[in-house]
């Protein structure tokens, strides 16, 4: 049987395991956040979508990761306070992961393996890459840190309609 995100778990930022299956049936869109990097300010464009769709059955889920330039050092206790206090951040924000490398998550090795980035390649390639996954667990795209949350609208009204 193949595998579909809600066949995961993940830390949370407590350290507690929790099932991705809590999930299941929503459309979700997870990315890779850091606290102090320059596309740290599309936290308040996540909590926006979030909000605007979330009576829907939308939901954004950060993974805070320290993999690229340092920019995410902190604790998981400092990561929240950071993004609810500095972004009222009110999705999950779950405990630090690794995205590339040995160490990756292995949610992450799902996400990559099945929406390849440019030429194909699957690493992340920096923070604030985000995949929409569909109700049934499976990837529906992949975008590039740079792509605005704003500029995603279009695809999660699309998804929410085809469920």
């Amino acid at each position: 049987m193949t595998k579909t995100f809600f066949d995961f778990s993940v830390k949370d930022s407590g350290n507690q395991d929790v099932g991705l299956n809590g999930f299941s049936g929503k459309i979700v869109l997870v990315v890779n956040v850091a606290s102090k990097c320059g596309f740290t300010p599309q936290y308040k464009g996540l909590e926006e979508l979030y909000r605007r769709f979330k009576d829907r059955g939308f939901v954004v889920l950060g993974f805070p990761c320290n993999q690229f330039g340092f920019q995410e050092p902190g604790g998981n206790d400092e990561i929240q306070s950071f993004c609810k206090t500095t972004y009222d951040v009110s999705f999950p924000v779950f405990g630090k992961v690794d995205v590339n490398g040995a160490e990756a998550h292995p949610v992450y090795e799902f996400l990559k393996s099945s929406a390849p980035g440019i030429l194909g390649t699957e690493a992340v390639k920096w923070n604030f890459t985000k995949f929409l996954v569909g109700a049934d667990g499976k990837v529906i795209k992949r975008y590039a840190p740079q792509v605005e949350p704003s500029e995603m609208a279009q695809d999660i009204e699309l998804a929410l309609g085809s469920y």
